[in-house]
């Protein structure tokens, strides 16, 4: 009874400080609750507990909804042809270089999957701090068709480290196709009932609500998704990130619905999942032989492919700016930090990577949002010298 106190104060100062310690170091509030948590943790007012681990799964899979709500799916698909070759050429360099470098350094195949993950989740951060600027725009398209791809993969590697290569993956993936496909004509029918019938989108979210339909429907839909997942025994992120599109496609009208969603859950759910995630991070590893130098070259190596990869953009952004964003694009905390743990339980990679792969993402997360600031600095004061001098 005294160590659950423990935790649920614990907890509680973590989720109430942060924001407060992320403004005096300039860093993003996400890394900041990793380290409390892994000092805490490391403190021993941290503890493995049931509900504190169930919480913390609802929070990421919280925090993939969230991610989806951030793709409206009617604007997606009118992205014009050029562009989204562009950006399947640019997930193809992505997924090249990370084959290239896992045989070369003889990873664990896991590797090819992890390096080029793609989540819009801190994207979202930057738009609130930079506004809607081209490189931001073009970075949450490509970022939106990246994250498909990203969680496409995160539910085949799941079913793949569970059931292994055979018949188990061979039935997954069946599965998967005719998920797809009934999400597929789901998503369909509804956009032509919307379409004769807009009252319909209304009268299920209404513009002046007071019995808070819009937030009860999200949830509906979120559970219902990620039940479907249960059953048919598909990774439950995938279902939580097409309940997450599901909302800015067909309710448009609630523009606000995002935002209200996001709060929310970064107020309250999602903290608890980083503040696990750095629970589970023992510090004394800190100390293992080659941690800090693997994790630096992971970080090298992912941000390093994304920037050549964003050289393809050159010509609708200019060198700067689709320099910026690549390295938007090289801070997939959240899917990174899920693969590692999904693939580190299945044993699929050692103790030493998974430290590894979880400081490489906070290296990341703390490193490039101060270099995108850096590089954002300097285009800004070169854009005011002729002014001056003139």
């Amino acid at each position: 009874m005294h160590d659950s106190i423990v935790l649920i104060v614990t907890i509680s100062l973590i989720i109430v400080l942060s924001p407060f310690f992320a403004k005096v170091l300039r860093i993003p509030i996400t890394p900041v609750e990793i380290i409390f948590g892994a000092v805490f943790g490391y403190a021993g007012f941290l503890h493995e507990e049931h509900l504190f681990d169930i919480v913390a799964e609802f929070g990421f899979l919280y925090l993939i909804f969230i991610a989806g709500t951030e793709i409206n799916l009617k604007s997606t698909l009118k992205t014009p042809r050029e562009l989204v070759r562009k950006i399947v050429l640019y997930l193809a360099i992505l997924y090249g270089f990370s084959i290239a470098i896992t045989l070369y350094f003889g990873l664990s195949k896991l590797f090819m999957v992890l390096m080029p993950l793609i989540s819009v989740g801190l994207i979202a951060t930057l738009s609130k701090e930079y506004g809607k600027t081209p490189w931001l725009a073009l970075s949450m398209t490509a970022g939106a068709i990246g994250e498909i791809v990203s969680i496409g993969f995160l539910t085949l590697t799941s079913a793949t480290l569970h059931t292994g290569v055979g018949l188990g993956l061979v039935q997954t993936i069946f599965a998967l196709i005719f998920f797809l496909l009934f999400m597929f004509s789901l998503f369909r029918a509804i956009e032509l009932l919307f379409w004769w019938y807009p009252e319909v989108a209304t009268s299920l979210m209404p513009h002046d609500d007071k019995k808070e339909q819009d937030i009860r429907l999200s949830m509906g839909i979120f559970f219902l998704l990620v039940g479907a997942m249960l059953y048919l025994e598909l990774e439950l992120a995938f279902g939580a990130f097409l309940a997450g599109i599901f909302i800015p496609t067909f309710f448009e009208h609630k523009k606000e619905l995002p935002e209200k969603l996001a709060s929310f859950g970064f107020g309250f759910l999602i903290p608890i999942f980083f503040i696990h995630i750095g629970a589970s991070f023992h510090l004394e590893a800190l100390f293992m032989d080659g941690l800090i130098t693997k994790a630096l070259l992971i970080t090298l190596a992912m941000t390093v492919m994304r920037v050549v990869a964003s050289l393809v953009f050159v010509k609708e952004l200019g060198k700067t700016d689709a320099i910026l964003m690549g390295l938007s694009h090289a801070m997939p905390l959240t899917l990174l930090i899920a693969m590692a743990t999904l693939a580190y339980n299945a044993n699929s990679i050692n103790e030493l990577y998974y430290y590894a792969l979880i400081l490489a993402s906070l290296f990341q997360a703390i490193s490039i949002m101060i270099i995108i600031k850096l590089i954002n600095n300097h285009k800004l004061k070169k854009k005011e010298q002729p002014i001056e001098s003139a």
